[in-house]
């Protein structure tokens, strides 16, 4: 009985098909959300665990600033104007990092969106707030949900 157990040889296709296959399986690993509850004293700490979760989870260097500096805005939102309080839910998938920030204060007046739930223009510059929407806007896309009960706002930003 003869064996024929010699060695193959890993050859450079096959290689590359390994490598695709494991960055493929990478990528379609849907990691753990980042969950986290919020007020004004746990804000510095939650903003570090936001840029932590977003460049482990795939979003570039360049990116992870203005991303952290968005979803810092909808959170200082939530304190100043929901209640002093909210909850955040972190998520990366297949289009992208998501974060979505809720609270539950009265809700976010109608003139200040539009039609499609997106944030209007900025307030004149003599007002001494009411940017927050708009500046997050200028880092991720945004979706706005609010009523009387509260406001769910989900930024995206593409990995």
């Amino acid at each position: 009985m003869t064996d024929n157990l010699a060695p193959q040889r890993d050859t450079t296709a096959q290689r590359d098909t390994t490598a695709q296959r494991d960055t493929t399986a990478q990528r379609n690993t849907t990691p753990q959300p980042l969950t986290a509850t919020f007020d004004l004293d746990g804000l510095a700490p939650l903003r570090r665990s936001v840029a932590d979760y977003a460049q482990t989870h795939g979003l570039s260097d360049d990116s992870v600033d203005g991303f952290v500096l968005a979803v810092n805005e909808i959170i200082a939102n939530a304190i100043a104007h929901g209640g002093g309080q909210g909850s955040l839910r972190l998520w990366r998938d297949v289009n992208g990092l998501h974060c979505s920030v809720s609270d539950r204060g009265p809700g976010i007046p109608a003139d200040r969106m539009t039609a499609d739930h997106r944030p209007c223009h900025p307030p004149p510059l003599s007002a001494s707030g009411g940017r927050g929407l708009w500046l997050a806007h200028q880092f991720c896309d945004l979706n706005i949900y609010s009523s009387g009960l509260g406001t769910t706002v989900v930024l995206t930003t593409p990995l």
